[in-house]
């Protein structure tokens, strides 16, 4: 399974002005249920709160990876915001965060959710690809760019 295989434009959103963590969280939450069967934002909410408070999911370089395991979800299902700017997400570097990829889980889930967060973290530590991300003017165009064979 591959990133884009559970993210559609319409659970993207760009340069979105949000002033704190939660805001981000709640935004993501909003997103994740876009298109999906099987959970509400609330949940969703829920469920990322739930794991932050295990320990930040900021891996740093500007980028977070919440995400968080649904009761009654059937399919992996992800999202992607982008800050309009950087937002304090208690990254391991310290410094904020501008992009935020969320990945929800079916509760009884499988490795299959390591290996997405993975693929997820291998994609963001591809410098030309986040520098694409951050430059990108439509949910399609990033859309796109996960589509495409990764470059180094």
């Amino acid at each position: 399974m591959e990133i884009v295989d559970i993210l559609t434009p319409a659970r993207i959103a760009i340069d979105v002005g949000v002033a704190s963590k939660k805001a981000v969280l709640e935004e993501l939450a909003r997103l994740g249920a876009v298109e999906t069967v099987g959970f509400t934002p609330a949940q969703a909410f829920d469920s990322l709160i739930s794991r932050e408070r295990l320990g930040s999911t900021g891996l740093g370089n500007g980028i977070a990876i919440p995400h968080g395991k649904i009761a009654r979800l059937e399919v992996m299902v992800g999202a992607l915001l982008r800050t309009s700017r950087p937002i304090d997400f208690d990254a391991i570097d310290g410094e904020p965060a501008d992009l935020f990829f969320a990945l929800f889980v079916p509760d009884q889930t499988t490795d299959a959710h390591l290996a997405m967060l993975a693929k997820l973290a291998e994609a963001f530590s591809n410098q030309p690809l986040v520098d694409e991300l951050r430059s990108s003017d439509s949910a399609k165009s990033i859309h796109d760019l996960l589509r495409r064979p990764p470059k180094n």
